[in-house]
């Protein structure tokens, strides 16, 4: 199917942008082409929480009036995207998928937000996800579960299920998430999308409902790697409100994707190819694997010894910092207030178990625990000196390798309720907590599909700020394969 007979719903961001540019077609046509494909959809597939169709519609017609004058404002003007809802939007809702936080209205935009609107782009949708971010799979949002575009039975993945299966759908041309171990790039992964993790504090935080500080990263969701591309180069960069953003020169991310081509070094963990991993997963990677070697890549196997510690270790680290963010949502500042409260330590303790939903209180529990006195020593300050060798353990491979290349996720998706036992859930997402635990940049490029139809996806992880170079080897595989302009039967 070509750029001229695809509907337009599902063009791709870039194919997109070049129509727009062209005046083959108008913002106000492609905005309202997503508009009816979420009204279609929608009922069955619940990737969204709330949406703005007249906002939506009104900032169409201005990027189609900018167009007019000559005054476009670059490959995102008049492109409908979609955000996560632990993202905040002036005047829309924000309830990271948490009764909490259910009638919370922002009064700001976060960083990327406002980037997004200097681009021109129509920010259209709150996409669902797990509470707060806490999941993998999208089960664990308060309001409701989301269906996987290629089997509405199955999981879309998580915490940003929500917004990979709105773009795998076609109601929205790219989409925005938040990767905390791996959030953005196993849902990319189980629905046959591109998901990109920027390197820690390349794009800005500020404004993003915080679970776990030092290791939630906003990052864009494509069908190609070139969309992506294009949404990291309109939100990247330094932000002087958020205090780990990096002051990292500004990049022509998608620029570089043109750049000649050498072949380059890719290093296979050898701990990310063994057991529990699906054979079926595994053949598609490895035919991945094998189209890079055709390309003259050389690609050779290395060791992260320390990969059998990121579980355990991010889940003390991730619950610590989680108990500490979530502490101030107490009944009283904001969100979620339990009626006729007695004392004050009713309305605290009855306003958060009100307002939380069981994983979220589960992992507020473990992250108290590992913090509490007698305890610190033992299990958060042991984890934060593993984080520092699993980091040790990728640079060292750096020396040998220009980035490593692994499944995303070990199986593809499954169906919901499967994973009611938590650790199940957590294992999913196993070969995706590393990038985070070491504040590396890593993507999901979708690399074929299962006999039962359903997407898979392998993982690219680069080294510190080298987004360049990592879009530019996705490109290198997406660009002939293009799994991602495939779309589901809805």
């Amino acid at each position: 199917m070509t750029a001229a007979t695809t509907p337009l719903h599902y063009l791709s961001l870039a194919d997109a942008a070049a129509a727009l540019a062209a005046r083959r077609i108008s913002s106000a046509e492609l905005t309202e082409a997503v508009i009816a494909r979420a009204e279609a959809v929608e009922p069955r597939l619940r990737a969204f929480l709330s949406a703005d169709p007249a906002s939506a519609r009104a900032q169409a017609q201005a990027s189609d009036a900018r167009r007019a004058a000559g005054g476009g404002l670059g490959p995102l003007d008049g492109i409908p995207i979609g955000l996560k809802d632990v993202i905040a939007v002036r005047d829309q809702p924000l309830t990271a998928g948490s009764r909490m936080l259910e009638k919370f209205v922002s009064p700001y935009d976060a960083t990327v937000t406002g980037r997004l609107r200097d681009a021109g782009a129509v920010l259209y949708g709150r996409h669902n996800c797990d509470e707060f971010a806490m999941g993998s799979s999208t089960e664990n949002s308060a309001f409701h579960p989301t269906g996987n575009p290629w089997a509405l039975d199955r999981v879309p993945g998580g915490s940003s299920g929500g917004s990979a299966a709105a773009l795998a759908a076609g109601e929205a041309l790219a989409t925005l998430g938040s990767d905390t171990g791996g959030s953005i790039r196993q849902p990319a992964a189980l629905c046959g999308v591109v998901g990109l993790k920027p390197t820690y504090g390349r794009v800005s935080r500020y404004g993003l409902v915080a679970y776990a500080s030092s290791l939630d990263q906003i990052g864009p969701f494509g069908r190609t790697v070139e969309d992506v591309a294009l949404v990291l180069q309109a939100i990247a960069g330094h932000d002087e409100r958020d205090s780990t953003s990096v002051g990292a020169p500004a990049e022509e991310f998608a620029a570089a994707l043109a750049a000649p081509s050498v072949p380059r070094r890719l290093g296979l963990p050898r701990e990310y190819f063994g057991e529990g991993l699906d054979p079926e997963v595994a053949a598609a990677v490895e035919q991945a694997v094998s189209h890079y070697r055709e390309l003259g890549c050389e690609v050779r196997e290395v060791s992260l010894p320390h990969t059998a510690y990121c579980l355990d270790t991010y889940y003390v680290l991730a619950t610590a910092e989680a108990s500490s963010n979530l502490a101030r949502y107490d009944g009283i500042r904001y969100g979620h207030r339990c009626a006729e409260p007695r004392d004050l330590h009713d309305l605290y303790f009855r306003s958060r178990a009100e307002g939380f939903g069981a994983e979220v209180k589960r992992r507020i529990i473990l992250g108290t625990y590992v913090l509490s006195s007698g305890y610190y020593d033992a299990y958060y300050l042991k984890a934060q000196k593993v984080r520092t060798l699993v980091r040790r353990d990728f640079l060292r491979a750096f020396a040998q390798v220009d980035a490593l290349l692994t499944p995303t996720s070990p199986i593809p998706a499954f169906q919901r309720g499967e994973k009611a036992d938590p650790l199940a859930m957590y294992l999913c997402d196993i070969y995706t907590i590393g990038a985070n635990l070491a504040g590396l940049p890593a993507m999901s490029v979708p690399c074929g599909f299962t006999r039962a139809g359903l997407p898979v996806g392998f993982q690219l992880i680069g080294k510190p700020l080298g987004e360049s170079e990592l879009l530019a080897i996705g490109h290198a595989y997406d660009r002939v394969h293009q799994w991602g302009r495939r779309h589901p039967n809805l």
